[in-house]
């Protein structure tokens, strides 16, 4: 397995470029698209999806531009999926650029499965930071994007952010995940389930 994190997207926001068997997958959408190109160039990947964890602007920002340069189908959580056609949502209207994106090719609920290179990618909806924000399982990791950091949350002061919801799915969806799973998050440093029970502030 082929696992790159690029971290200097909008917002310091972590891009992760997943390869597997020469199936790609890139993990949200908000860093430059040059950057991505030449790790799925360099491992000779054929890109099978851009998967969105939320909608947010940061993670977002270059998914025309990067599904243009890489393809892929682009899937986000069916609760989300108007974030992409909507600037106050995506919060693009912040900024004064109203941006709006592409529909989604695939959209997402809890416990779907998308396969790549021959492994599985589970969906975990877990809603709070937004409605739709989603973290995917692929064997002993988990790529939570805005709902779980290291040692912190996501807000939940945005359009369609729930504090009480966030913290339910951190609790029910994933601390019951084996300590030692690798964390992944949107931004910041990787972590691992069982550190986050001990340390984080929820």
């Amino acid at each position: 397995m082929i696992l790159e994190c690029i971290p200097n997207g909008m917002f310091e926001s972590n891009c992760y470029v997943l390869g597997v068997n020469g199936e790609g997958a890139i993990i949200d959408a908000g860093v430059d698209v040059t950057q991505v190109r030449k790790i799925v160039d360099d491992n000779k990947l054929k890109v099978k999806y851009i998967i969105l964890t939320h909608g947010h602007i940061d993670h977002i920002c270059e998914l025309d531009e990067l599904k243009s340069a890489v393809g892929g189908s682009a899937a986000i959580h069916e609760d989300d999926a108007e974030f992409l056609t909507n600037p106050v949502f995506n919060c693009s209207f912040v900024f004064g650029s109203n941006r709006i994106f592409k529909p989604a090719d695939i959209t997402l609920k809890d416990g779907d499965i998308l396969e790549l290179g021959g492994t599985k990618l589970e969906i975990i909806h877990t809603p709070g930071h937004t409605p739709g924000g989603m973290c995917i399982k692929v064997g002993g990791i988990v790529f939570t994007g805005d709902t779980l950091f290291r040692c912190s949350i996501g807000r939940t002061d945005l359009p369609g952010g729930n504090k009480h919801n966030i913290i339910t799915s951190i609790k029910d969806k994933l601390f019951v995940l084996p300590d030692e799973t690798l964390v992944y998050p949107g931004h910041n440093d990787a972590s691992t389930i069982g550190f986050e029970k001990r340390n984080n502030i929820i």
